[in-house]
């Protein structure tokens, strides 16, 4: 098994409201030349949390932090104007909370992150932790 000392939460910079899912986002990355969906969970507009790369596997959602970390992607992130905006649904907040409370007992050493932190984007367009 890896080694997890971090997790990263994404947004799918897509608009809010605007329904998506793991699939779509792997057929994105594919697109882009990836091997197939880079993060390990998709957390749907209804709190649905799909499994996206298998967690035994390095991501390919944070230059640099990939081998040690788990990627976790909510749906949203834009306002219909396509500008940074917190558009979790409380569905999803729930969802986002549970995941990671359940990675961190899993993986008692990962420290919680916004994509923000190690890029120069909005993403996650909110303060993770807070």
């Amino acid at each position: 098994m890896r080694r997890i000392d971090k997790i990263i939460v994404h947004c799918s910079a897509t608009p809010e409201g605007y329904r998506f899912n793991a699939a779509d986002i792997d057929r994105w990355h594919k697109q882009r030349g990836f091997r197939c969906i880079g993060y390990h969970y998709v957390v749907l507009l209804d709190g649905t949390v799909e499994k996206g790369r298998p967690e035994e596997e390095v991501g390919a959602h944070c230059n640099g932090q990939n081998k040690t970390s788990i990627g976790i992607c909510y749906i949203g992130g834009l306002d219909l104007n396509l500008r940074p905006k917190d558009t979790r649904t409380e569905a999803q907040k729930e969802a986002l909370d549970r995941l990671v409370k359940d990675l961190r007992r899993r993986y008692p050493r990962a420290t919680l992150h916004g994509h923000n932190e190690f890029s120069r984007k909005a993403c996650p367009c909110y303060r993770v932790g807070e």
